[in-house]
């Protein structure tokens, strides 16, 4: 009896454990689909496009110079101007040497024409009666033979002259030297670095200041090869200019400059194999116009550059993130799910894909960046 029970306790089990199996419910499968996709949608619309091309430079001076003193001797005054960053107009006077020794060399010359003078006024007046007495001679004598020139006093007439020239030419000579005594500015300018002051002694070539002129300045940009054909440089080889618009932040504010390109510098450069075009801005001081309340435009600033390009014609300007790999763009049907387009491609930059093929006016294109997207995904539009 004790053998029989677990035995049959078993079976009791297993038979109601089959039981419950056999009355389960039927369990029905379905296959969930996948959520859609939260995007934006935007309509492809052609527009009319000219494209630009993006470079960057520093502002230099077009004119800069290393003055230098052309006499010797003590600084004895400079200009309340000539500091480092002192505006100058072109004639004033920015430093003085001490004039004396050149000032004794200018009589001195000047004496020496005037004895050079007398003495050309006395060989002159020599030569003449000496040629009166010639002729007094062939007078009484006609057989006397032609009289030579040092009998006429030729010779000492033309040392004479020629020695009043000479004087004259040591004179103005002087007199140039005296001038350079004075440094005088070549055009309206800046003093960019201070290099001599007053009290300093100085020799013929001494570094006085580097200066720069502010009618103009320049600004080199890089421009690729491959970024060239978006530009018209026939216009720049014809004598013509291409817009540019300069951009900086200053203060925290982003200010902008028009300029003009005017010149390319000829050459690819061998390193980084772009040509550089050459962007003038005139008075960027905004000195000579007397122009009042306008920010300049610093010698020495890093400027972002837009420089005006040839027409692109009518084209879709598609974000960039909205372009798939850079050649597909997904289009959304009517039941909300998107196909691939792939699309012609005639220029891209940094913010956007310029499509001349590939879509049509009026499609809809999903403007969200999707990652890993696959032909007729479901997609619902974000509010």
């Amino acid at each position: 009896m004790k053998k029989i029970l677990p035995v049959a306790i078993l079976v009791l089990a297993v038979g109601a454990s089959w039981a419950l199996y056999k009355s389960r419910p039927d369990v029905v499968t379905e296959v969930a689909e996948p959520p859609a996709l939260l995007v934006d949608i935007a309509v492809a619309q052609r527009e009319p496009v000219t494209f630009t091309v993006e470079s960057q430079g520093s502002v230099a001076p077009r004119t800069q110079t290393t003055m230098v003193a052309e006499a010797s001797g003590v600084i004895v005054e400079v200009s309340p101007n000539f500091v480092s960053g002192g505006f100058f107009r072109k004639g004033d006077v920015l430093v003085r040497i001490d004039p004396r020794n050149y000032s004794a060399i200018v009589k001195r010359a000047s004496a020496a024409v005037a004895q050079a003078e007398t003495q050309l006024a006395t060989e002159s007046a020599m030569a003449g009666y000496a040629k009166e007495d010639y002729e007094r001679l062939r007078a009484l004598n006609p057989g006397t033979g032609p009289a030579s020139p040092l009998t006429l006093r030729k010779p000492q007439l033309a040392a004479a002259i020629a020695q009043l020239q000479s004087a004259k030419a040591d004179f103005e000579k002087a007199k140039g030297d005296l001038e350079r005594t004075v440094l005088r500015a070549p055009y309206d300018g800046l003093v960019r670095q201070k290099i001599a002051d007053v009290g300093q002694y100085v020799n013929t070539g001494t570094q006085l200041a580097v200066t720069f002129a502010i009618d103009k300045v320049e600004v080199r940009l890089p421009v690729t090869q491959s970024d060239l054909r978006y530009l018209d440089t026939d216009r720049l080889r014809s004598g013509q200019s291409l817009d540019v618009l300069l951009r900086a932040e200053l203060g925290g504010q982003e200010l902008t400059w028009p300029a003009k390109v005017t010149r390319s510098e000829g050459v690819f450069d061998a390193a980084s194999r772009v040509l550089y075009l050459v962007a003038e801005i005139a008075d960027p001081y905004g000195l000579i116009s007397g122009q009042v309340g306008t920010t300049p435009l610093l010698v020495g600033t890093f400027v972002s550059a837009e420089i005006a390009g040839r027409p692109g014609g009518s084209l879709f300007v598609v974000p960039r993130h909205s372009v798939y790999r850079g050649e597909t763009v997904w289009l959304v049907d009517e039941d909300m799910r998107i196909r691939p387009s792939v699309v012609t491609v005639e220029r891209a930059d940094d913010k956007y894909f310029y499509i001349s093929d590939g879509l049509s006016e009026g499609d809809e294109y999903c403007a969200t960046a999707v990652d890993q997207p696959l032909p007729g995904m479901r997609i619902r539009v974000g509010v």
